[in-house]
């Protein structure tokens, strides 16, 4: 059973597990199918909010769940409740758990010198934010802890997955290069020497991972990002490929001169990057697709979800994580006050 399969990655990981020989349960609050699935995949409208309409979906022996959309340890409790009838669960979490060893994380990345350093690559080994109810992070830190600490209750893998890409994805970092190169956007400008890595998964490399620990479950904890951790540059130049678009690029040492200019959804200070030995060594995986690979599939979405529409309501919750995106006016004021 696959809960919130009708989004990004339970799309993606319906249909692997379907090709797979798996008889598969879509479980959403719509209750309704993706056209790319097989026709035996079956369909269950439940809100997973909804204790009792989850159990039902569930029914008497389900021999895997997979959760797209657990968020804290009330959900991995209600995971726990089920036990007696599932035999083994596949959790999808977040790098956003890990903190550097001065104790900086996500949640401090707004305060002064507040971005974790984490070393590359980052290993599952390394220690993880405080369990809580204050953001999202902390939340997936008690959802794991809550699974990892049942043990042999609910063998559970916790796929720890980067910054998501595909289709259907509801806040698209490539959206700022798609939309400025739609806009006929000439010139941009790249903070950080262009360098800033942010590691990217794709949905199928997650579709992947979910496959190969549904059929070895375990209590686990695992990466889930792409072969390749390119450069927010090197990001920007492949979707210019696949746009055929012709862009000149300002590079900057130091950090964006103001949130309207060159703060781009991958530039950080310091790289993230993942190490996926760990994945290799117990499921036996490897990629399926790297970042160039899907591109295409990415950058046509967000064109078609872009049509006709402003930016703001095609993808609202991205205006609402990362503000105004394309202030174009602060941008080349700042160009023309370089010379630029």
């Amino acid at each position: 059973m696959v809960v919130g399969a009708t989004g990004q990655i339970g799309r993606a990981a319906v249909g692997a597990l379907a090709r797979d020989g798996w008889e598969v349960t879509a479980v959403s609050r719509g209750g309704g199918r993706d056209e790319s699935w097989p026709a035996e995949v079956r369909t269950a409208r439940a809100d997973r909010a909804d204790d009792t309409a989850l159990a039902a979906a569930v029914g008497d022996d389900c021999e895997v769940l997979v959760d797209m959309v657990a968020y804290g340890p009330a959900h991995a409790r209600q995971l726990l409740s089920l036990s007696d009838r599932v035999g083994s669960a596949v959790v999808v979490s977040s790098v956003s758990v890990y903190e550097d060893d001065k104790g900086r994380n996500f949640d401090t990345q707004g305060e002064p010198d507040g971005f974790p350093e984490y070393p590359v690559p980052l290993t599952e080994d390394q220690r993880t934010v405080t369990p809580g109810d204050t953001s999202y992070s902390t939340r997936k830190a008690g959802l794991e802890r809550e699974l990892l600490e049942a043990g042999e209750q609910l063998p559970a893998t916790l796929l720890r997955a980067g910054a998501i890409h595909g289709p259907h994805c509801r806040t698209p970092r490539e959206l700022y290069f798609v939309k400025r190169n739609l806009d006929g956007r000439s010139r941009r400008v790249l903070p950080f020497g262009g360098r800033s890595r942010f590691h990217p998964a794709s949905v199928h490399n997650i579709a992947e991972l979910i496959r190969l620990a549904a059929a070895r479950p375990g209590t686990r904890v695992l990466n889930a990002v792409d072969p390749d951790a390119p450069t927010v540059a090197e990001i920007a130049a492949a979707i210019d490929a696949v746009m055929g678009a012709d862009t000149e690029t300002i590079v900057l040492d130091g950090p964006p001169p103001s949130p309207a200019v060159g703060d781009t959804p991958w530039s950080v200070p310091a790289p993230v990057v993942c190490d996926m030995s760990a994945a290799e060594r117990e499921l036996g995986y490897r990629a399926v697709v790297r970042y160039a690979d899907r591109l295409p599939e990415t950058v046509a979405w967000i064109e078609a979800q872009l049509a006709g529409r402003d930016w703001r309501e095609a993808y609202p919750r991205m205006f609402e994580t990362y503000g105004d995106l394309f202030d174009y006016a602060a941008e080349d004021a700042y160009l023309d006050s370089l010379g630029a």
